[in-house]
């Protein structure tokens, strides 16, 4: 069936590209009024091309999110996306490793956090919250320490808010993408097919072929998932992880 988001008013972080921007385009032609924010200016690109506003905010900065929402009365639904992916290895590196395991904390929980704070003085009963996680918020990854680290704490959160925020009537969920084709994760599949001396290509394959449906999703593959939680037809839906991963990962 399709999905009719008519009217509502659609909050997603980290949207100028990847997943991001494969859910805005899927909400957008459901009839969704989009607000975009991401960190850098292609953002702004991306939102006219769907018709939608684009803002330029870092969302470890409580006054850039503030000002990125200050326009929007109301918000109906709030998709946490944005997120950092990167090496962190716990026995390796010197201070620039230090900074990065920082920096992937504060974007991925504290950056999330921030911006839920500020989006639930503009919503009430009927409201959805929509955290982006990751398979690896339920299993583990070697040499990817916070950012593994990260999305099983933004399932903690998930789980912690649906509990907070059910008497408010506002749902809260998450969604744990498998491998889909983005700038992140290719960049993922490049460093860990180095530290395994394999090529690209058969890493890749051996990963995909493990799936119980073989094949690398698309970013515009997630959009379903998320338009379910953000409607109506999952009103009794609230503290779940859903995983869309082609069946890599027993849930």
């Amino acid at each position: 069936m399709s999905q009719d988001l008519s009217g509502k008013t659609v909050v997603i972080t980290g949207a100028s590209r990847g997943i991001g921007l494969g859910i805005a385009t899927g909400f957008a032609a459901a009839g969704a009024r989009l607000t975009l924010i991401a960190d850098d200016t292609a953002v702004e690109q991306a939102a006219a091309e769907i018709g939608a506003s684009g803002c330029v905010a870092d969302i470890t900065d409580a006054t850039a999110v503030e000002r990125a929402l200050a326009g929007l009365a109301h918000i109906d639904v709030l998709i946490n996306n944005a997120g950092l992916e990167r090496l962190t290895p716990v026995g390796e590196g010197g201070d620039e490793v230090e900074a990065m395991f920082r920096r992937i904390i504060e974007i991925n929980v504290i950056g999330t956090q921030i911006v839920t704070r500020r989006a639930l003085a503009r919503m009430s009963t009927g409201g959805a919250i929509i955290n982006t996680a990751s398979i690896w918020g339920r299993v583990a990854e070697p040499l990817f320490g916070a950012y593994v680290a990260s999305k099983h704490a933004v399932i903690g959160l998930t789980k912690t808010w649906a509990k907070e925020l059910g008497p408010r009537g506002i749902r809260v969920n998450a969604v744990c993408p498998g491998w889909v084709r983005t700038q992140a994760s290719m960049l993922s599949l490049k460093l860990m097919a180095a530290r395994r001396g394999e090529t690209e290509d058969n890493l890749l394959a051996s990963i995909t072929g493990a799936q119980a449906l073989p094949g690398l999703m698309e970013p515009e593959d997630m959009a379903d998932a998320y338009m379910f939680l953000a409607s109506s037809r999952s009103r009794n839906v609230t503290g779940q992880s859903l995983g869309v991963d082609r069946g890599e990962v027993p849930w």
